[in-house]
Formats: C-alpha cells, structure tokens, sequence
C-alpha cells in the first residue's frame, strides 16, 4: 500500500501534490484526474481496472497491506505453489524446484470472488457466526433457568421450614447462603463464556463486513490471498466452537437441593438444612458444521492482565560502562549484562558485580540457556560470525557457534537459539547439532532484538520505529507501529501473558503492548531515570523485569 493514497502517484514523482481521485491495483498507485485520462489512453495501461479512491478506502486495513509483488526478489507474482500454499514470482523457482504444483497464478485468481471457495468461505462465517449465537442465547437461557431454580429451592426451603420451630433459623440460613455461593459461582462460569461467545460474535461480524468489502473493491490477488488468510482464522473459529461444544461449559447446570431427613424428626442431632447440589447435561443445540474437520481441545488462555500490569522499583544497579546491549537474569537471582564494547559482566543480587569477562571477543546480546550458561552473539561486524556459549560456573567459554551471518538479538526455546540475522533474516540454531534454520529471509534491521512466547515470535526494527509479531514459519500476525510513543524500539521481553515490553532508546521510555497487538501503554519514561534504555527482560519464574539505559544505570522492576 502507497504511504499516502489520496495523493496521485505520478505527480508525486514529479514533485507535484495533487489528489487523487481513483485507485490502479495493477499500478499500485493513485491517480489524478488529469494522470487518471492518461492511464486510460496509455497502451501499457489502458486494460488496467481503476476503481474510486473512496471505494478503494473501503478495503480492509489487512487486505491493503497484501504484497502483490514478491518482497524477496520486488518481482510481480506469476505463480502459485499449492505445495507451499503461496504465491511466487519467476524467480522463486529457484525454491520450488522439488514443487510439482506450480500453476499461473492468473488461472488461481481468475473469477475468484465468484468462486466456489470464496462463496464457502462467506457461508461458513454466517454458519459460524450463528453457531456462536445459538451457545450465547443458550446460555442466557441457563442463565435464567439458574435463577428460576435457585427461587424454587428457596420456596421449598421456606416452605419446610415453616413447620419446624425458630431454633432452626441459623441451619436455614446456611443454607440459604449456601446455595446463593453456588448460583453465584456457576453463573459467573458462564458469564465468563459469554463474555467470550460475544466476542467471537463480533470479530465473525467484522470478517464478514471486511469479506463483503474485500468481494467489492480488492484486487482479485488482494481477495484470493485474502480468503487463504480468513479460511486459515476460520479453521480456529470452528475448532473454538467444537471445544465449547464438547467440553464441560456447554453442560447445562441446575441447582437442586435435599432436605435433611433428621429435620422431619425434628431432632437436635442435625448439622445442615440440606445439600446443595449441582448437575449438569451435555449441550445438545445442534450446531451447524459445513466441513468435516476434526475439532481439536483448545485451551482456554489465561486471563490477560494488560490493563492492570504496575511496576515497583526495588533496586538500581551501578554497571559503571557504557554501551549495554543486552540483559538477562540466572536463575539464582544473578544478573547478566552484554556491552558492545566487548565485555560480559555478571552481578550478584545485592547488585555488586561477581565477575566480568573481556576476552570474548566482539559482544551484542545475552540469554540464558539453562545449565548454567549463557549464549551470547556478537553483532555485526565481518569477522563476527559467531555466537559464544559462556558457562557460568567456570567463567569461560565452552563452545563457540559458526551462524555464517551476523548475529544480534538473541532468544531460547526449546534447545534452540533465535537470532537475528539482519540482512539474512530470523534465524535459529539447534544447540544440539548446530543445524540452521531460515525463520524469515527477508532482510532485518541492523539491530533488531526477538523474543518468544509460546509459538509466537516478536522482533523490532529501529529504523522503522516499529514492533512485528510473526508466527514460527515466519508469517506475520500484526505489526505496531506508533512513533510518537515508541521511537526506535530496542530491547524487547515478553511476560507470562503474553504482554511485550518494549524499551524505547528515543523516546526514554518502556511501553507494553497487548497480546494481540492492539493495545499499548507506556509504563517507564525519563521521569523514572529512563535515559536511552537499551536492555530490558521478563523474569517469568519471579515476575520481575530489568530495564538498561545504554550507560550505567539499569533499573529491577517488580511486575504487579
């Protein structure tokens, strides 16, 4: 997508500002009125379809950011591997030459808004989107019935009680109290699931206002690649309502309640009015499944605690060098700080310095590895290929990695080091037989730092003042980008819940951004001593988090 649409193109290169007024995805371009009669009468362009720039405005945000040329080799898209599931330029071929499924492209795209698959993809939202309101309005039902049982009970209760004398009053209140808990706590069970059925209705209803947009004004290679993107989050819609569906929030719950036979003999000896119990049912609304695809268990995620997350400040650490470019924490409360200037210092808890290595050669980030170790990379100079695994306990080296390519920011998951390889992309090794894998090829920034959480990867790009968080393969699932808030985003760490803290070296500042992206706050800023932070990390095993300026300071947060 251009960076300003609403200015024609062509003028623009001529240093001419003049509106545009229709939009050529051929061209990927805006035009004016008077470059718009040109366009029509050119002999390169005058096949090509133009639609109104306000129409083109219409297209979804997601849609618009669909590459139509191959970012690897700026080629247009010819073909399209369905081995791989994705397009690919003439040049690409080079990496499918094992694919068998290569098709023009042309073939793949052509009527496919009137294709049987994007028809299937618009029935499954409205049958998606009406499954999940059947389990709403279910649940409002179990709502009510809830209520309608608890008055029951509570007449019986009352009814009961009216023939035994006021010395029970204390055994009827308990009871009373008891069953009111439950109600509470099995409708706070479903609200909680409505509250996420509500919210799945509404992103079902914003796929489809988005599909209904994209079917009208994106180019067809904008709607095939499109409907590929919305089939795949589909998928995770219908594996969501099956998960509901078969497990236990479905059942229905009812509450009931036995009257303690002793009270008919109007003994002393009895201890409670009765029992409160509660059984359930299994859902049987018939939901709607256009696919026979094998539903799959889909653990709930725990709460996110974005809105709420605080910082206290609980110690400052004198590092006394400049040129931090990294931070990590050991297990035993030790501290770890990487300095560009060649130089691994080690802290103790107390925040007095425990030893310092110099002799490494040159130095960017540091992880913990486990074992007692730590790995860290050494940037990018030309004769820095390699990243160093440092045993703490010895204070040595104990193994050097050849990467073949420059290394900066640097994270662990599960025996596996991801790195940052700049022009080369995101990279990782296997501890265990140094086999390298490709991430992304696309070229990074020169000084980006990753992080991980679960099967989510979140790197940052300096240059672009911006936060990307892909997927394992690579694929892209949101970028943030907010310059007034976040300038030149250095140090990235990610909590528990998935929340990114950012340290802003620009802007002197820490900003957290949501799960999903959407959302961001700025926890830290240079009233808090924040002077171009560097360095930040996520203790996930004591919830603490360490900040770095580039020089001297570095600051240890308790996240509450």
């Amino acid at each position: 997508m251009a960076s300003n649409v609403r200015v024609c193109g062509v003028c623009d290169h001529r240093h001419v500002t003049k509106p545009s007024v229709v939009w050529c995805s051929e061209c990927d371009e805006g035009l004016c009125e008077d470059c718009k009669e040109h366009h029509s009468f050119s002999k390169i362009s005058r096949n090509h379809e133009t639609i109104k720039i306000t129409e083109y405005m219409k297209i979804p945000a997601n849609i618009l950011q669909i590459a139509q040329f191959c970012n690897k080799h700026n080629e247009k898209y010819d073909l399209f591997c369905r081995k791989h599931d994705c397009p690919c330029c003439r040049k690409c071929v080079e990496d499918h030459n094992d694919c068998k499924d290569l098709t023009d492209i042309r073939n793949m795209i052509h009527n496919v808004k009137s294709s049987t698959a994007f028809q299937e993809i618009e029935n499954t939202l409205s049958e998606t989107a009406e499954n999940i309101k059947r389990l709403r309005m279910n649940r409002e039902e179990n709502l009510e019935s809830l209520a309608k049982k608890r008055k029951i009970v509570e007449l019986e209760v009352q009814q009961f009680r009216n023939k035994i004398n006021e010395n029970l009053d204390k055994l009827q209140n308990d009871i009373l109290k008891e069953i009111k808990v439950v109600e509470e706590k099995e409708s706070s069970k479903i609200r909680k699931l409505l509250t996420s059925l509500l919210h799945r209705e509404k992103e079902i209803f914003e796929y489809k206002v988005n599909i209904e947009n994209t079917k009208r004004y994106a180019s067809d290679l904008q709607s095939f690649i499109a409907m590929k993107q919305i089939e795949k989050d589909i998928v995770k819609e219908e594996s969501y309502i099956q998960s509901i569906y078969k497990g236990e929030q479905m059942h229905q719950i009812n509450i009931s309640c036995t009257i303690e036979t002793a009270l008919q003999e109007l003994t002393t000896s009895m201890k409670t009015f009765g029992e409160i119990i509660v059984s359930s049912s299994a859902c049987n609304i018939p939901i709607q499944k256009r696919r026979n695809k094998q539903a799959q268990i889909i653990v709930p995620p725990r709460t996110n605690k974005f809105d709420n997350v605080s910082l206290k400040l609980m110690q400052t650490i004198q590092t006394n060098f400049s040129n931090v470019r990294g931070c990590t924490f050991l297990p035993d409360g030790k501290r770890v700080f990487s300095f560009h200037t060649g130089r691994v210092m080690f802290f103790k808890p107390d925040g007095s310095i425990d030893f310092n290595l110099n002799t490494i050669g040159p130095v960017w980030d540091v992880v913990y590895i486990g074992e007692t170790s730590v790995a860290v990379t050494s940037g990018g100079t030309t004769n820095s290929k390699q990243i160093s695994i440092i045993d703490v306990e010895n204070r040595k080296v104990k193994k050097t990695l050849n990467v073949n390519s420059a290394n900066h920011g640097v994270t662990f998951k599960d025996g596996k080091l991801i790195y940052c390889a700049s022009k080369k992309g995101l990279k990782m090794i296997s501890l265990s037989d140094e086999s390298i894998t490709n991430i992304t090829t696309s070229k990074m920034s020169s000084q980006a730092n990753v992080a991980t959480h679960g099967d989510k990867l979140f790197y940052t790009n300096e240059k672009n003042h911006n936060v990307t968080c892909c997927d394992i393969h690579g694929n892209t699932l949101w970028t943030f980008s907010e310059s007034s808030t976040l300038s030149y985003p250095f140090g990235i760490s990610v909590d528990n819940d998935g929340n990114v803290y950012v340290a802003g070296a620009f802007s002197h500042n820490v900003v957290i951004i949501s799960p999903n992206g959407q959302h961001h706050r700025q926890l830290l800023s240079k009233k808090d001593g924040l002077m171009f932070p560097i360095a930040v990390e996520y203790d996930r095993s004591h919830n603490k988090l360490l900040v770095t300026n580039e020089d001297s300071n570095a600051f240890v947060y308790d996240v509450i």
